[in-house]
């Protein structure tokens, strides 16, 4: 990790990160940015982080392939056009019962937003298995 003082302002640094690729998941944008920022911007001894640039080797830009479709297809979908889509991510991120979780994915959707998404922590813990979150938030859905 290499700094240099920020000219002009006290106690500011500039610091450039390079990263192993072996450390992100090929093709996975979601992993990559999680890896990057995802955490990194919570901690609250720094309070005015922020990331000004970002620097991609082609040889992991090579792996990703892409949307299978454009926003055309998914507005087609929620039969959502001429506004943004709305989203959320369910929280608290972990703890939730798998039908508890279903719940705030029903309450979400009642309340207007077009789509929830799982927290990047959120997997098949033993408190809330994969299968049963999918069972309640497809019951919550239809």
């Amino acid at each position: 990790l290499r700094h240099r003082e920020f000219i002009g302002e006290d106690n500011q640094y500039i610091a450039y990160v390079a990263y192993p690729l072996d450390l992100f998941e090929e093709g996975s944008v979601t992993n990559m940015f999680t890896s990057i920022v995802g955490n990194v911007f919570g901690f609250k001894a720094l309070r005015a982080l922020r990331l000004e640039d970002l620097r991609i080797p082609p040889a992991y830009s090579k792996t990703f392939q892409g949307p299978p479709h454009g926003i055309q297809v998914e507005r087609d979908k929620l039969n959502k056009y001429g506004r943004p889509l709305l989203g959320c991510t369910i929280k608290p991120k972990l703890g939730l019962s798998a039908k508890n979780y279903g719940r705030a994915v029903y309450e979400c959707l009642r309340g207007g937003l077009d789509f929830t998404k799982d927290d990047e922590n959120v997997n098949s813990q033993p408190f809330m298995r994969w299968r049963d979150r999918f069972y309640f938030c497809a019951e919550a859905i239809y």
